[in-house]
């Protein structure tokens, strides 16, 4: 049954056929039992088989059908053809024309409506002497033609506001797709300012004890395997941040795999200073006003912010450098103060990233600041040596 259903949505054109095809039966049998001697046999045929083609193809060209139908009917009128159920091709076009879109074609059928049933009931009054009569056959004449304009009106009514439905529908579920991947993307990059934190900085300090461990191996045995084991050290601890970072994009096999560290907080900045210390790079460390919980993102990115800097003050600030890092609880919000005594930084590396390619560790700390609604001061130091100071708010509430 749902075959044959499908089939027929398929073809309309051939079931409106049928019904021409059929119309046009009904037609001729009720036409050979009228009296003879009204109208002419021709024009009988031309104009009814005129309105089965307007049923035939009223979806295919419906306007076009509309006016043959027009043109059938002042035909019929014309020549005294008498009604017949070809007739009930104007009640059907009139429908179809009114649930389409073209508005001059509607309005036509409505004025087409109106009209129609006064004109035949003027032509074939069979109330002689009565006005009464003829309007009240008037009307009843109209009201099919009326309702007919009134259905299909409703119908492109239905079928505009299903359609804007469906236009909504798709609107909000390309909006979903487009959220979805740019919160894909978000994700992405921040597991990149993830990794590029902990590669830059562990590997930076596994570089630095690896060298001072050839340097003093034949001197000091003692010193090159301290080194050797600050090297290990800071390896697994660069595989275990690594590792838990991998466990955000495995959460289908979660569980699996080891146990996973927990996102660093300030708490930890000390335990990153001393490693810094063990590298060789002298940090001076204080922490001012009351320490107490602070929300998970602002612990993150204090604890980023600050590996960073000293990654960079490695990086940039020479063999002779050292750096201070200050810690300021505030009652409304967290500060950081990173300062070294070296070299600094090129300028292209703390604005936009620069035409090289470099900066990558800078921009990552602006858009980790931007991200819990902060603020970041970077440049060079006024006597010399590099500064970065940030103001982590904390919102109320959290």
């Amino acid at each position: 049954m749902q075959r044959l259903y499908d089939f027929l949505r398929r073809h309309p054109t051939g079931v409106d056929s049928f019904w021409a095809v059929l119309l046009l039966g009904l037609t001729v049998i009720s036409s050979s039992s009228d009296r003879p001697g009204r109208g002419s046999v021709f024009a009988e045929i031309v104009i009814y088989g005129a309105l089965c083609v307007v049923i035939a193809l009223r979806r295919r060209a419906p306007e076009k059908m509309l006016l043959l139908a027009t043109a059938a009917g002042v035909a019929q009128l014309a020549f005294d053809v008498s009604q017949h159920p070809a007739d009930f091709a104007m009640l059907v076009i009139i429908y179809t024309v009114a649930s389409g879109n073209t508005r001059w074609a509607s309005r036509y059928a409505l004025v087409g409506a109106l009209v129609a049933p006064a004109l035949a009931t003027i032509r074939w009054s069979t109330y002689e002497g009565s006005l009464t009569s003829e309007v009240i056959q008037t009307v009843f004449l109209t009201v099919p033609f009326v309702l007919a304009w009134v259905l299909g009106d409703s119908i492109r009514t239905r079928r505009a506001y299903w359609a804007q439905l469906e236009e909504r529908a798709a609107r909000l579920e390309k909006e979903r797709e487009q959220q979805s991947r740019m919160a894909v993307v978000a994700e992405r990059a921040r597991i990149a300012r993830e990794l590029h934190d902990v590669v830059a900085h562990n590997v930076s300090v596994m570089v630095v004890q690896a060298d001072g461990a050839a340097y003093v191996l034949d001197a000091s045995p003692e010193q090159a395997k301290q080194a050797l084991e600050t090297i290990s050290g800071t390896g697994r601890q660069a595989l275990a941040e690594m590792r838990r970072l991998l466990g955000v994009l495995r959460t289908d096999e979660g569980g699996e795999g080891g146990e996973y560290v927990p996102q660093p907080d300030v708490e930890q900045i000390g335990d990153l200073v001393e490693q810094v210390r063990s590298a060789g790079l002298p940090v001076d460390f204080r922490i001012e006003g009351s320490p107490r919980p602070l929300p998970s993102g602002v612990e993150l990115t204090a604890y980023r912010i600050v590996q960073e800097a000293l990654t960079n003050t490695r990086k940039h600030g020479g063999p002779d450098a050292a750096a201070s890092v200050r810690l300021t609880y505030f009652d409304d919000g967290l500060g950081l103060l990173v300062e070294d005594d070296g070299r600094g930084a090129q300028h292209e590396l703390y604005e936009e990233g620069g035409a090289d390619g470099m900066g990558h560790g800078m921009i990552g700390m602006r858009e980790r600041v931007g991200m819990v609604g902060g603020t970041l001061d970077a440049g060079p130091r006024a006597g010399g040596g590099f500064r970065i100071s940030v103001l982590l708010p904390i919102k109320a509430g959290r």
